[in-house]
C-alpha cells in the first residue's frame, strides 16, 4: 500500500486526555478516535492490527475444535433472569426496551445465550462434547471509562463456551483452552502470566486469568519467583507477615479504656502507641439481608471476592450507619465482636493464635484492650484479606511480589450454574436425563493490542511485535526526486509483497526524517531505507525495536525482512 494514500492522521502532541502509553500512542499514532467517553472508532492500521490478532485467535481456536459461531448482541430480558444474573449485573449492563415495552439487554458476555443454543439443539450425549466461539462485539456500562482501550463500554471479546458430560470433560476442554491462549499470546509477543483467579458473577469452580504486568493495569497480581506461584491479588493466599511487636503475655482479662475522638486504626494506633498489627479491624457487612461482622488485622485489607465467596451473595453491601447502631448500640468506630450474640462472625485466618488485642467496645469512644479470638469471643475462620508487602509464600516460604496487572484473557470452568438454572438437559447412555458441564473461555482483542503497546514503546512510538503490526516493513525512499531511489524503493515493495509481507510504501513527498518519525510511531518493526548508499547497491535495514541498522544488497532486502521475522 502507498503511503500517500491512506488515512493515518498522526499526531505530534501527547493529547491532553490520555494518561496511559497505549492510550496516548493510540491516538497520536491515528489508530483511534474517541465518538464518546468509552466508546472509539478503529481506523485503518488499528482494524489491520485487530484484525491479525483475529487471525491467531481464530487459527488457535479451530485448531482445538472449536467452531465459530456469531451469537446475538441483544438479548431478551427473561434469558437473563432464568440464571439470576438480571440483577446480579446491576447498572453494568446496558438496558432498554423495544416498542413493545419488552426489556432487553446489549449482550456483556454470552453464558445464558450459548445456554439457550445449546438446549434447543443437543439431545444425546452422542453430540457431546461441544466448543463454540465467536469474536463478537460486547457492551458495559462502564461507570469510569478511561485508558483508552482497557477501560470502555464497547469491546471486541473472544468467547467459547464448552458442554461435556462429566467433570473429565470438561478438564479436558480447559485445558485445551489454556494451552491454546498461550499459544495465543506467545505468537502475539506478549510477556504474560496465568495465574489462578476467583470466578464472580461467571460462578463455577476453578479460573485462570492471563495478565500482562503493567502500571496501566488496574488488577494486581501476586507471584512468588522462587517457585511460581501466582495468583490475582483477590484470590491470592500466604503467610502474613509476622506483626511487628509480640502481644502482651497472659491470660488477660477484656478491658475497657476511652478513645475520644478516635475511630480509625491509625488513629487508635497513635492514641495507644501501639502498631496495626495489635488491633482487631471490624467490617459489618450485609450478606443476604442479614449483617455479618469480619474481623481482620488491623494492617490487613478485605478481599471483597472471597468474601462473596464465602457468603454466597455477590451483591453484599457494606451495612448503612443506622443498621450499624440498631445491631451493636454504638457507631462504626467503636465496634468488636466481644459480646456479639445477633449476627455471624468471621475472623480472618491471621487473627488465629493471637492473644490480648485491642478491638472495638461496642460503645461510643471506647476501646478493649486483651481480646483473645477463642476465649472472649467465637468466630469462622476463613482465608478473608488480601496478600500484604512482605507476606510469605505458602509454598515455599519465600517473600511474595505484588505487581500491577492488566488482564488480557479469562477462562472459567463454569460446571452446572447455567446449565441447571436454564434447564439444559441430554440423555446419557442410560437414557438418563442429565445436565451438561460447562465452560466459558474470553480473550479481549483490544487488550491484546493495548498490552502490546504498554509492553513495547519509547519516546518514539509504539514497537509492535511483526504478528500483529499492522505492517511488517515500510519502504523508505530518502529522496523522492531522485528517480533512481523512487524505482528502487517500488522495486524492494513489490518483492516484499511476493514474498508475502504486509509491506507499505512511504511515497509521500516529505523529508526524510518526517517519514522515519511516523514509521516509528505507528511501530512498523522494520524500515528499508533507500538512500544515498543505493549507488553501491546497498539500502538500509532498521530494526525498529533495537534500532540496529545494517547496510544489504538492495536486491536482498526484501528476503532479509523475511529472515528476520521467521
Amino acid at each position: 500500500m502507498l503511503w500517500s494514500k491512506l488515512f493515518i492522521p498522526t499526531l505530534r502532541e501527547i493529547p491532553a486526555e490520555a494518561e496511559v502509553p497505549s492510550h496516548q500512542l493510540l491516538l497520536r499514532a491515528g489508530y483511534i478516535r474517541q465518538l464518546a467517553a468509552g466508546i472509539y472508532s478503529y481506523l485503518f492500521l488499528a482494524q489491520r492490527s485487530l484484525l491479525k490478532i483475529q487471525q491467531i485467535v481464530r487459527q488457535e481456536m479451530d485448531a482445538i475444535g472449536a467452531q465459530e459461531v456469531l451469537l446475538p448482541a441483544l438479548h431478551p430480558a427473561e434469558i437473563w433472569q432464568e440464571s439470576g444474573r438480571w440483577d446480579i449485573m446491576a447498572e453494568n449492563m446496558f438496558r432498554l426496551k423495544d416498542r413493545f415495552q419488552r426489556d432487553l439487554c446489549l449482550g456483556m458476555t454470552h453464558e445464558e445465550i450459548a445456554a439457550v443454543l445449546a438446549r434447543g439443539e443437543l439431545r444425546s450425549y452422542k453430540q457431546l462434547p461441544q466448543i463454540w466461539y465467536q469474536i463478537q462485539t460486547k457492551f458495559r456500562d462502564e461507570a469510569r471509562p478511561k485508558s483508552g482501550l482497557l477501560r470502555v463500554r464497547q469491546f471486541l471479546m473472544k468467547d467459547s463456551y464448552s458442554f461435556d458430560l462429566d467433570q473429565a470433560g470438561l478438564d479436558i476442554a480447559y485445558e485445551k483452552h489454556y494451552q491454546a491462549y498461550r499459544r495465543i499470546f506467545n505468537r502475539c509477543g506478549l510477556e504474560y502470566m496465568a495465574v489462578e483467579a476467583l470466578s464472580g458473577a461467571m460462578g463455577g469452580s476453578q479460573s485462570h486469568e492471563f495478565m500482562v504486568a503493567s502500571e496501566a493495569g488496574e488488577d494486581s497480581v501476586v507471584f512468588c519467583q522462587a517457585c511460581g506461584y501466582s495468583a490475582n491479588l483477590q484470590k491470592a493466599v500466604s503467610q502474613p507477615a509476622l506483626p511487628s511487636i509480640d502481644d502482651p503475655p497472659g491470660d488477660l482479662k477484656p478491658e475497657p479504656f476511652h478513645t475520644p475522638g478516635r475511630k480509625t486504626i491509625s488513629e487508635v494506633a497513635g492514641f495507644t502507641a501501639l502498631p496495626e498489627t495489635s488491633q482487631m479491624k471490624s467490617l459489618v457487612l450485609m450478606a443476604d439481608g442479614k449483617p455479618v461482622l469480619v474481623l481482620l488485622r488491623g494492617d490487613h485489607q478485605l478481599s471483597e471476592p472471597k468474601f462473596a465467596a464465602i457468603s454466597g451473595d455477590p451483591e453484599f453491601r457494606p451495612a448503612h450507619p443506622e443498621e450499624i447502631r440498631e445491631y451493636f448500640g454504638a457507631s462504626a468506630g467503636s465496634l468488636g465482636p466481644v459480646g456479639i450474640k445477633n449476627m455471624t462472625i468471621l475472623a480472618d485466618r491471621a487473627l488465629a493464635g493471637r492473644h490480648n488485642m485491642i478491638a472495638g467496645a461496642n460503645r461510643d469512644d471506647y476501646h478493649l484492650r486483651n481480646v483473645t479470638l477463642g476465649e472472649d469471643f467465637e468466630a469462622e475462620l476463613h482465608d478473608l484479606r488480601q496478600v500484604a508487602p512482605r507476606d510469605e509464600c505458602l509454598h515455599c516460604g519465600r517473600e511474595l511480589e505484588i505487581r500491577k496487572a492488566m488482564e488480557i484473557g479469562h477462562i472459567f470452568k463454569l460446571g452446572y450454574k447455567y446449565s441447571e438454572s436454564m434447564g439444559l438437559r441430554v440423555l446419557n447412555a442410560e437414557g438418563k436425563e442429565i445436565p451438561p458441564i460447562m465452560g466459558s473461555y474470553g480473550i479481549g482483542i483490544e487488550r491484546i493490542l493495548s498490552a502490546a503497546i504498554e509492553l513495547y514503546h519509547d519516546r518514539d512510538g509504539m514497537i509492535l511485535p511483526p504478528a500483529i503490526a499492522p505492517f511488517s516493513v515500510v519502504v523508505t525512499p530518502a529522496n523522492n526526486a531522485d528517480a533512481a531511489q523512487m524505482s528502487a524503493a517500488h522495486d524492494i515493495y513489490t518483492k516484499c509483497l511476493a514474498l508475502g509481507l504486509d509491506a507499505l510504501l512511504d511515497d509521500r513527498d516529505e523529508r526524510p526524517g518526517v517519514k522515519f518519525k511516523d514509521a516509528d510511531l505507528i511501530g512498523v518493526p522494520y524500515r528499508i531505507t533507500v538512500g544515498k548508499k543505493l549507488a553501491g547497491g546497498l539500502v538500509e535495514l532498521v530494526e525498529r525495536k533495537t534500532r540496529k541498522t545494517t547496510d544489504v544488497a538492495a536486491a536482498e532486502a526484501a528476503a532479509s525482512v523475511v529472515q528476520l521475522i521467521s
